[in-house]
């Protein structure tokens, strides 16, 4: 067990420090979200203000040339840089500058594919970040804000900003640690506490209590449901899900969420007791506006994954931290895990949870997502 924990603990922080940075990059990506500006403090010392490309107007531009004191330019991810038709970039992430500069509608061209986007027309320079600069980190925050991965930036180097935290209380902005971007899924993940339990009897059992798990920072609920009374000294039937509001709610044929959410609890139920962790991970990670914006990719003919990479985003996005974090408050370190997909098997591996066995986890396809589940099979290896 100590050695699990060991690994569990992949990232060191005074524990005085997690709540200030949780909560810096917590109100950074409200302001992301709202279309305001941010500015992002990198790690090699540089620093520069940040804004959400597909918010972004022609005077936020220049609010942006304004504060900084310098052009703005695009930030986006290697893979929709390759999308885009430029060289295979070696680092994840690509700063764009054009001439003339960039404006509002060439932002959204670039950054969005379903926007129409000549880049024939644009006299484009690219560079790449490294690996732990404002740049990169500017990305990350828009991933957590769950929008297009991409911003607009500027850098900020008026002498006046050498004491950046000053300069922006001065200017009214917000200001966060790259390093703090970088560590927040982990350090959110870390700090998952129930805060709210109840007995819920569902229509395939109901023997059932469904456990809400809460950051520190009050960010996004995980949740544990529980069936039967699993026993802690042997392995837990287990179901890793991630959240799907058009599959599992609304009963959607693209996927087979719904399928796989309501099987795996009719399954443990059958067994006598096991545990779903339902996980704030929408979309394979990337969020429901991101996701309905790669299923009009998909109606033009590109593939689950493709899709999500048209994006700018990875083929899948998810941690697994948030689900052994959950395991091991529960008291499970050892799992039976219902999953077709080995990448969950090694991720929570790696997290210090023990998978004694993967049981298969499969149901039959119909006409809208027979492409989607082949090309999981195909693409991602799932064990279909």
């Amino acid at each position: 067990m100590t050695d699990r924990r060991r690994n569990f603990e992949v990232i060191s922080m005074p524990a005085t420090r997690e709540p200030v940075s949780l909560l810096s990059v917590d109100r950074a990506v409200s302001e992301l979200r709202r279309g305001r500006m941010v500015a992002i403090q990198g790690g090699d010392g540089n620093a520069l203000l940040a804004q959400a490309a597909e918010g972004v107007t022609d005077r936020g531009l220049g609010e942006l040339e304004k504060f900084s004191g310098n052009a703005p330019f695009l930030a986006l991810t290697a893979r929709r840089a390759m999308v885009l038709g430029f060289a295979r970039p070696k680092g994840k992430i690509v700063t764009i500058n054009t001439n003339p500069p960039i404006t509002a509608a060439s932002v959204l061209e670039l950054c969005d594919p379903l926007a129409e986007c000549d880049v024939s027309k644009l006299d484009i320079s690219t560079s790449e970040t490294s690996a732990y600069d404002s740049a990169r980190a500017a990305v990350s925050l828009a991933k957590l804000a769950r929008l297009l991965p991409a911003v607009a930036c500027a850098s900020i180097t008026a002498d006046e900003a050498d004491d950046l935290a000053q300069w922006c209380v001065r200017r009214n902005m917000l200001m966060v640690d790259a390093g703090d971007i970088f560590q927040y899924e982990n350090v959110s993940a870390r700090t998952l506490r129930p805060v709210s339990e109840a007995r819920v009897p569902l229509e395939e059992t109901e023997n059932c209590r469904i456990i809400a798990f809460r950051p520190s920072d009050g960010g996004l609920e995980h949740l544990a449901i529980v069936i039967g009374e699993p026993d802690k000294d042997a392995p837990v039937l287990a179901r890793l899900h991630s959240e799907c509001f058009t599959g599992d709610l609304l009963g959607s044929l693209r996927c087979d969420c719904g399928d796989q959410l309501r099987g795996a609890i009719a399954e443990i139920s059958a067994r006598g007791a096991g545990v779903l962790l339902y996980l704030a991970q929408e979309g394979r990670g990337i969020g429901l506006v991101n996701k309905l914006r790669a299923y009009a990719l998909q109606d033009l003919g590109f593939d689950t994954l493709d899709a999500n990479e048209q994006l700018g985003f990875d083929a899948d996005e998810r941690i697994y931290l948030p689900a052994a974090r959950m395991l091991s408050l529960l008291g499970f370190n050892q799992v039976q895990l219902m999953t077709n997909n080995p990448v969950k098997v090694d991720a929570l591996g790696k997290c210090g949870v023990d998978v004694v066995e993967r049981v298969q986890h499969s149901f039959p396809t119909n006409k809208h997502n027979e492409l989607y589940l082949e090309t999981k099979k195909a693409k991602s290896g799932h064990l279909l």
